[in-house]
């Protein structure tokens, strides 16, 4: 990754109330920065400030205290944030730095209750914390949008290729119609020359048969009538064929859909409260057990020592809290008699342990959660496409019958008209006058060849206007093409974004695993690395093949063979280590420098003093602000140009 660029920036920290401190005020620069003391100096709570000032809210509020503030200024920002308490919870308001803390809680907090570091010391699911940012129901949702778009873009592409053949029929329909029309208008213009030789004879004849001509004008209005509805007909019947095919469509999909799925959508929905009743619960457990060990981590911390002092008797000469820090016990805050911190540690670590165990469960039920909202939203999509159907076969069904009836009115309209022209044909005949017989021939056919020639001018201008339209479409198709391509694009980056996270963060943390233990030199560690593998998980009632990150160990003897060891039987510092750079890799894939620049470093106590020097080094490299707690010993053995605040 390429290293961001330290801004010059001053970073000012003004904290009330915060974990076990009172008040304080702390500044610093860019780069390293080491809070050192012995325990019980507010080290720790330090950090929960700046924690709090850039948005967490995994921060607690000192115990005696209902109210606490958090500023941190930044170069020329700066973040407020109040701490209350209600009801027994702590409430945050204000403007923090970062509105959305999670991938710097994830990544860049990396205390002692860190997720990320107790997920990959307790082995836990690597794959679900670098993954959890990120969110595939949203990803999902948007390839079914892009996917239903593609759908109806190639049904529009695919239709051209239909109408492509259609144009060209009525190209060559239109050609003929003009051969048509070319031969009628000449045999029209003949046919009038002729009938203009008689003009004058003809001219007589009007005079003396106005009734004739009365009832061709008639017999020609009813013959255009007659092509209009049959014209009507036609149109109709075409009308028709295509509902019937549409309507035959629609039957065969209906039978094909899933009949009443309300019940099976109402026992999904029974279970899916059932399942969120219960992650309730788990919630709360949760809680309980977060409050239960983070207080008794403060204790352990020094943090809450008012607390402390009260469980203890102080013989007027030494305070009991030096005593203690001087040995291995510590006062219990339950009965108040010394106990060993060993066994509060191992207390401790059965409620870290339960406190695991109940968010396991949680993940599986989220895993059930998610498996049946798909589920239902399956079904309800299959019972809204199922009325859509039946709706629209509905809808055509009414359309048939009507254009049946339609057709039923203009076929007898039809035989109506083919009556009466049947009818003026005959009493045409018998106004023609024997001697005028030739005449009145020619001004019939000229008015035929009118009409005929008009008719032949409208089919071929309804014509030319479906033809353009058509062109109109298809000129379209190119834009269509180039957005189906955008399509098939973005729906391949989507498919593949999870894959792509999820191979960034391997070979992040591979990388830096690799740069990191050749720094720290541990003896017969050759490799610590994680692959990617698909295993077959049981989620809610079915199987399914997901990924999993796999962590491997490889170490070598005294005699250089080296075998694959159990993640379990690293050392504690090597562990810790391990879940050092698992987080950074998480840090770096998801830029979360970007948005937070703090790496926030505490409980490095098993890491031994040269080891943590030579880590720092390397992590300051990727974040413009590194704040680490450590001990006095380890402070001493570290870069003495590093920042050092001691005074909290």
């Amino acid at each position: 990754m390429e290293q961001k660029p330290v801004a010059e920036e001053r970073v000012e920290v003004r904290a009330n109330n915060i974990g076990g401190i009172d008040r304080t005020e702390v500044t610093f620069e860019p780069g390293i920065t080491i809070l050192t003391g012995r325990n019980a100096t507010h080290k720790t709570s330090l950090l929960q400030a700046i924690m709090a000032g850039l948005g967490s809210t995994n921060v607690s509020l000192k115990s005696d205290a209902e109210s606490g503030s958090v500023s941190l200024k930044i170069g020329d920002k700066t973040a407020t944030v109040e701490l209350s308490r209600q009801n027994g919870d702590v409430q945050f308001t204000g403007e923090p730095y970062q509105d959305d803390i999670e991938l710097a809680d994830l990544f860049a907090f990396l205390l002692s209750s860190n997720e990320a570091r107790r997920t990959v010391e307790l082995g836990g699911n690597l794959r679900d914390i670098v993954m959890r940012p990120v969110d595939t129901d949203a990803i999902q949702a948007e390839i079914s949008r892009l996917q239903s778009e593609k759908a109806e873009i190639t049904e529009q592409i695919d239709a051209q290729s239909d109408l492509q053949s259609e144009l060209a029929d009525l190209k060559q329909r239109r050609s003929e119609l003009e051969t048509e029309i070319e031969t009628e208008q000449e045999n029209l213009a003949a046919k009038r020359e002729e009938l203009a030789d008689h003009s004058d004879e003809a001219d007589e004849v009007r005079a003396e048969n106005s009734e004739l001509d009365a009832k061709m004008d008639e017999l020609q209005e009813r013959r255009s009538d007659l092509d209009t509805v049959e014209f009507q007909i036609d149109s109709q019947r075409e009308s028709l064929d295509s509902l019937r095919g549409e309507h035959e469509e629609l039957t065969e999909a209906t039978v094909e859909l899933p009949d009443d799925v309300a019940a099976d959508i109402d026992e999904i929905e029974t279970e899916i409260s059932r399942l969120r009743s219960q992650k309730q619960q788990l919630e709360s457990d949760l809680s309980s057990l977060q409050n239960v060990i983070q207080f008794n981590e403060d204790m352990l911390d020094g943090d809450n020592e008012e607390i402390a002092s009260a469980l203890q008797e102080d013989d007027g000469n030494e305070a009991v809290t030096d005593q203690l820090l001087e040995t291995d016990e510590t006062v219990c805050w339950t009965c108040g008699t010394a106990v060993a911190q060993d066994r509060i540690q191992e207390t401790l670590a059965a409620l870290r342990e339960l406190r695991q165990t109940k968010y396991s469960t949680q993940q599986q039920i989220d895993e059930e959660l998610a498996e049946l909202t798909e589920e239902r939203s399956t079904l309800e999509d299959r019972q809204q496409r199922r009325e859509t159907v039946e709706q629209k076969l509905s809808d055509v069904e009414d359309e048939i019958e009507t254009r049946e009836a339609k057709l039923d009115e203009l076929e007898t309209e039809r035989e109506r008209l083919e009556e009466e022209i049947d009818q003026l044909e005959e009493e045409v005949t018998q106004l023609e006058r024997e001697d005028m017989s030739e005449v009145l021939d020619l001004e019939r056919e000229v008015n035929e060849l009118e009409f005929e020639v008009s008719r032949l001018e409208d089919n071929r201008e309804s014509i030319t206007e479906q033809i353009e339209e058509i062109e109109t479409t298809i000129e379209e198709r190119s834009e269509l093409e180039e957005r189906r391509e955008q399509l098939t694009e973005q729906l391949t980056e989507l498919r593949t974004r999870v894959d792509r996270i999820e191979e960034q963060a391997v070979t992040e943390f591979n990388a830096h695993m690799e740069a990191v233990l050749d720094i720290l030199e541990y003896e017969n560690l050759d490799r610590i690395w994680i692959d990617r593998i698909e295993q077959e998980t049981k989620q809610g009632r079915r199987k399914v093949t997901e990924t999993v990150f796999q962590l491997h160990v490889v170490r070598s003897t005294d005699d250089g063979v080296t075998y694959e060891d159990e993640f379990e039987n690293l050392s504690e510092s090597e562990r810790e280590v391990t879940a050092l750079v698992f987080a950074l890799a998480g840090y770096l894939v998801h830029d979360v420098h970007e948005e937070v620049p703090f790496i926030l470093l505490d409980s490095l106590d098993a890491i031994d003093a040269q080891r943590i020097d030579s880590l720092l080094d390397y992590l300051a490299e990727y974040a413009e602000y590194l704040v680490v707690t450590l001990l006095p010993e380890d402070a001493e053995a570290v870069d003495d140009s590093y920042q050092y605040i001691s005074e909290i």
